[in-house]
């Protein structure tokens, strides 16, 4: 579905996203185009897990440009909190005009210590992406990055819950670490990783 040297929509007007993955494929001479500079739409993630809202993002921008399309939906699972923000991971900083991750991060530690949850606090970032062909078949590949919450947040690298995220074996939050060295070790890491297998073997 997707070869050395093809062009592909990523469906996402996230310019760091669409940078971060343009970075991942460019050993396989994939060229990379955001649905932003397209003028698409970004259709509503109305889903309940991350494989449902990836699946409709990425066909409708497939359908929409007849190009193969890549689209992405990731989140925090909190072990002590059954799995949530999980898909919610969004809605959960959601605030009147946008978005505030401190606000969000803020109610993750507040309901681990309403539940009494005991250290360390498991959590895993996990990401499913889809890669749609315009003819409507597709290909699923999902990562994770398994590690512990930490409070107070650390760091101002990063975006949205890094700063309270501490992947295993490492010292630093995902919001300390150098962008290129979180890249590699993230959920998004793992699931590309899957697809480059899958698709450049």
């Amino acid at each position: 579905m997707l070869a050395r040297g093809d062009k592909l929509l990523v469906a996402t007007h996230n310019r760091g996203k669409l940078e971060e993955i343009a970075d991942l494929l460019a050993p396989f001479g994939v060229s990379v185009v955001g649905a932003g500079e397209l003028g698409l739409p970004e259709p509503e993630e109305t889903e309940t897990t991350f494989v449902g809202n990836a699946r409709l993002k990425a066909h409708a921008a497939a359908k929409a440009s007849g190009l193969v399309a890549l689209a992405d939906d990731s989140g925090l699972a909190v072990d002590a909190l059954g799995a949530a923000p999980g898909v919610f991971t969004a809605d959960w900083a959601t605030v009147a005009g946008g978005r505030d991750f401190a606000v969000g991060m803020q109610r993750v530690w507040r309901e681990l210590e309403a539940a009494g949850a005991p250290e360390p606090r498991r959590a895993q970032f996990c990401c499913t992406l889809v890669l749609a062909a315009p003819g409507g078949e597709d290909l699923v590949f999902e990562g994770k990055s398994h590690g512990r919450l930490v409070w107070p947040g650390r760091g101002a690298q990063g975006h949205g819950f890094d700063p309270i995220f501490m992947p295993d074996g490492y010292s630093q939050t995902f919001g300390e670490m150098d962008r290129w060295e979180k890249n590699r070790l993230s959920h998004r890491a793992d699931a590309f990783a899957r697809l480059v297998a899958a698709c450049f073997p």
